[in-house]
């Protein structure tokens, strides 16, 4: 926005909040005129005015002539309700006389002391003081909110038509929040059904696990997966690797040019010079590897390092530009090749790893076999065989030799505000099943700090597990535990899905839990 633009809706801010004022001050003299003519017909005389003496005098008269003459007639035995003339003109007299006793005491009463008078007056002052505040408050408000919502139209107008671009809004505005609100403009969202499983007993201590899914059985069948694994003592699991990766694409003109920048990068030398410039983007960077693949006269780098995504970019960003200093002739196409690789099913992610590379155990004795999960050894293993390994060779599986991981990892992933995408290589592990349960995940991608772990809901789950945000006494400890988390959840759901099928529970136990008839839209 230019600053004549700027100026002019100053300008119409002060010219509205000028009307609002001018139009709150006349509601205030209009008033403190009603409330001076309102104490006025208050303050005026009463029109009670005769003596209250004859009106006492009366009334007891009347009531002694009333009272001798009953008692005559009883003496008499003349019937009271013969009423003579004279006696129904006293009844009249004493029923009027009590009327206007009862109304002159009534008003005496309900009529306020001089001094009750000033209390109620400072009262009505004070409240009027308060309302005028209180007007002039909503005046102020309603005309600060016009011109707010006005300030955001003409910015999204701006931004649509491309003369502000939507990433310098922040700059532009001051503001990171109304920033973040004119570039997203939710128009709402979508409630997901979260129950918790648990407890998970892992490496000694026991976690609820929030798990975010509309599929009825999954949190049923993962806790009781966690049952069996609980009754056994509990799982324990091993962190082997910790590192994300981002591989830019560059070329040069010869593929001669570009295996020298490979044999560059390679020399331990000068990946301490590449590391330092790496690890200057951030207090918490530290470049772990740097791998290099060619095709023709293009180079993908893999650089790793154990922070988040946009944090090992930014890295990459630094690198880049000083290999750019040392390598004039080379070309930045893209600051990702797809080498990295995030959000699909590589070999590179199966064999180097990616993100959180976990190992995770459980040894389940054969009773709580039979008990808990109502199978037998011997049919467990040749299921998990059959099924989980030649049935994942003969599918032509990349690291999907499994039942059903990706449904625990996406459940827990939706409810701690990971990003539900990453589960496609977070589902890669290898299972084997005897006595001895295990999986084994090379690349877990989860975080604890930014993006969706700061919602209410999903930040509410990532403290149900005591993990949310940085861990001040170990940098990425609290996303490296999650990632355990993660592991240890889907040995549970995978020993219990297993066991189902080879139980032949598993479509009973589908038919009876994730069906229903009820339509419970219409109650929201």
């Amino acid at each position: 926005m230019n600053t004549r633009g700027g100026a002019s809706l100053k300008q119409t801010e002060t010219k509205e909040k000028d009307m609002g004022i001018d139009q709150f001050d006349q509601f205030s003299d209009d008033h403190q005129k009603f409330k001076i003519d309102n104490r006025t017909m208050v303050e005026s005389p009463s029109p009670v005015s005769a003596p209250v003496g004859i009106f006492f005098s009366v009334f007891f008269s009347v009531v002694n002539y009333l009272l001798t003459s009953w008692r005559e007639k009883i003496r008499n035995s003349t019937p009271l309700h013969a009423v003579t003339m004279t006696e129904m003109a006293a009844i009249i007299t004493f029923l009027a006389s009590c009327v206007f006793l009862l109304g002159f005491f009534g008003i005496s009463f309900v009529q306020a002391t001089p001094e009750e008078e000033e209390e109620e007056e400072e009262d009505e002052e004070v409240t009027v003081k308060s309302d005028v505040e209180s007007v002039k408050q909503v005046v102020e408000k309603e005309v600060e909110t016009n011109v707010s919502s006005q300030e955001d139209e003409e910015v999204i107008q701006a931004v649509v038509s491309g003369k502000t671009p939507s990433y310098s809004l922040e700059s532009k505005l001051g503001d990171c929040k109304r920033a973040a609100f004119i570039r997203r403009m939710p128009v709402g969202y979508v409630q997901i059904p979260v129950g918790i499983a648990g407890p998970l007993l892992l490496d000694g201590k026991e976690f609820s696990v929030p798990m975010a899914t509309t599929e009825g059985c999954l949190v049923a069948s993962t806790n009781h997966g966690f049952k069996a694994i609980h009754v056994s003592g509990g799982a324990t699991s091993v962190l082997l690797k910790d590192g994300m990766t981002r591989a830019p694409v560059v070329r040069f003109a010869t593929a001669r040019r570009a295996a020298d920048l490979k044999f560059f990068l390679e020399e331990p030398l000068n990946f301490e010079t590449v590391a330092s410039v790496f690890n200057k983007s951030s207090r918490f960077g530290r470049l772990q590897t740097v791998r290099c693949a060619i095709a023709g006269k293009n180079l993908y780098i893999r650089f790793t390092d154990a922070m988040g995504m946009n944090m090992v970019s930014k890295g990459v960003q630094y690198v880049l530009e000083y290999l750019q200093s040392e390598f004039p002739n080379m070309d930045v196409i893209g600051i990702s090749g797809n080498y990295c690789s995030d959000k699909k099913s590589p070999a590179v992610n199966w064999i180097e790893g990616r993100g959180k590379s976990v190992v995770c155990e459980a040894i389940i004795p054969e009773e709580v076999v039979k008990k808990v999960l109502k199978t037998d050894v011997a049919s467990l293993v040749e299921l998990n065989m059959l099924k989980n390994l030649t049935g994942s060779a003969m599918a032509g599986a990349l690291g999907g030799f499994n039942a059903h991981a990706s449904n625990i990892v996406s459940a827990v992933y939706l409810a701690t505000g990971q990003d539900p995408a990453q589960n496609v290589e977070s589902s890669h592990y290898i299972c084997r099943r005897d006595l001895h349960v295990s999986v084994t995940m090379p690349s877990i991608e989860v975080g604890t700090v930014g993006g969706g772990t700061q919602l209410a809901s999903q930040s509410a789950c990532l403290n149900l597990l005591g993990v949310k945000g940085a861990n001040k006494d170990s940098p990425g400890g609290n996303a490296r535990q999650l990632a355990k988390v993660v592991a240890a959840s889907v040995l549970a759901g995978e020993l219990s899905l297993m066991s189902a099928i080879a139980g032949g529970q598993l479509v009973n136990s589908h038919m009876k839990y994730n069906r229903s008839n009820k339509d419970v839209s219409a109650k929201h």
